[in-house]
């Protein structure tokens, strides 16, 4: 039994596409699980103020006709933040993508998403490691259960949750806590969500571009218009947020 020393929040979105820049969310499911056990759902449908391509809509089954009276993810934003405030957070390819994703409409809307602190568990890379499999076959693997109304949010979020606690019951090398799974599995030392930054050897680093593998604070001190190049071009906010913090110390430390 995973043993929890503060709230887990599991989470799960259906989007407009995977663009973080371009796409919004149309749904959120949120399964929150409580160190006493108690278990509260919260789910969402978003309007997302622009087009829902058909192709998402025929994975998902969300559709503009089905969303156009739901409230915009600036009305419930609010709501959403309190819900996960003090949370860990979890989910299935949510360090790459659901995260990311959540943080930027949290930033488009003028709140400031925090992660720091938080320990942040994706079930898929534990199932990458052992198994490598989808989330329907995983559910299957460790639960010996169909998952029904896969690419609902709230299917795939109680799904996972239920997966960890399956994973946690199957590999005794995970331990049962969040500190030891994650010590397993190795912990993302993230610099922005798209990973257009990585840490090597604790320095930010490019990487992509022209740039890859250079300092961040090398090119910004002899390329200042780098800076401005990225801030105009079509890069997450996150990203942009991240690369004016290392800006704006690299500045400093110059004057």
């Amino acid at each position: 039994m995973l043993q929890l020393t503060r709230a887990i929040a599991v989470i799960d979105l259906e989007t407009t596409g995977i663009n973080l820049s371009a796409d919004r969310i149309v749904e959120v499911a949120i399964y929150k699980i409580l160190p006493e056990g108690k278990k509260i759902s919260k789910r969402k449908l978003l309007n997302p103020e622009i087009p829902i391509p058909a192709a998402s809509s025929d994975i998902h089954g969300i559709t503009a006709e089905m969303v156009k009276d739901a409230p915009t993810f600036k009305q419930v934003a609010n709501e959403l933040k309190q819900f996960i405030e003090g949370c860990d957070l979890a989910g299935y390819n949510s360090n790459r993508f659901d995260i990311p994703m959540l943080a930027e409409e949290f930033l488009r809307v003028g709140i400031e998403f925090d992660f720091k602190g938080r320990r942040l568990i994706d079930v898929q890379k534990i199932f990458h490691m052992m198994e490598q499999r989808t989330l329907s076959a995983a559910y299957k693997f460790y639960c010996n259960k169909n998952l029904d109304g896969a690419h609902s949010a709230e299917a795939d979020a109680t799904a996972t949750w239920e997966v960890l606690e399956a994973q946690v019951e199957r590999y005794n090398q995970l331990g049962s806590s969040v500190e030891s799974i994650l010590k397993f599995i190795g912990e993302d030392q993230i610099v922005d969500f798209a990973r257009r930054f990585v840490f090597e050897n604790g320095v930010e680093t490019f990487n992509f571009g022209k740039h890859k593998g250079r300092a961040v604070a090398d090119v910004l001190k002899s390329e200042p218009q780098y800076y401005d190049w990225m801030m105009k071009g079509e890069f997450p906010m996150h990203t942009k947020q991240k690369l004016t913090e290392i800006f704006n110390r690299t500045m400093l430390k110059k004057a």
